[in-house]
């Protein structure tokens, strides 16, 4: 079957652009075979590297920068925690998105999320300031009650060493 430069073209920009898809989803997709597609891609590239060679050639015309939802920021600098330098280049180039934006997106993240949750926890709740109340009263509370428990300790030790107090007669007969 023949198919035109242009549909030949078409089929190599996907395999090779920002947003590629593999050979064979791409071969199940348009309905020409995997191995097809890959002789089309060689041959591309060998023509790309001839034209030059034989010509310098300009840069290509800038694309302009695509722009992100919030949430697809928010799920790129999520994808990017804990990735080595290999991986994040990858995952940069993949997205189409530099570096310092990256950095950017969660800088602006992180203090929005720091914003909200320290707003939360300066007021705190009724409930929140009636436990803490609560709690100043039972240490309170404890304290005198450790304290009258010492006392009542001292006044039983009293007793022992001294004797009765209660007792005020004179042991001695009186004349």
């Amino acid at each position: 079957m023949q198919f035109s430069e242009v549909f030949k073209t078409r089929a190599v920009r996907r395999l090779v652009g920002p947003s590629r898809v593999s050979a064979n989803q791409l071969a199940q997709e348009v309905g020409v075979s995997q191995g097809t597609l890959s002789r089309w891609l060689r041959e591309a590239r060998s023509v790309e590297r001839m034209t030059k060679a034989s010509k310098p050639q300009k840069a290509p015309p800038a694309s302009p920068p695509r722009t992100q939802s919030g949430a697809e920021k928010l799920r790129l600098v999520q994808a990017s925690y804990g990735l080595n330098e290999t991986d994040l280049g990858a995952l940069l180039r993949r997205e189409g998105v530099h570096e310092a934006q990256l950095r950017e997106w969660r800088r602006t993240a992180e203090t929005a999320l720091g914003a909200s949750v320290n707003a939360v926890s300066r007021t705190p709740s009724p409930e929140a300031k009636r436990l803490k109340a609560l709690e100043q009263e039972v240490r309170r509370k404890d304290k005198a009650l450790a304290e009258t428990a010492a006392l009542l300790v001292l006044k039983k030790k009293v007793r022992e060493i001294w004797g009765d107090e209660d007792d005020i007669t004179d042991p001695r007969p009186a004349r």
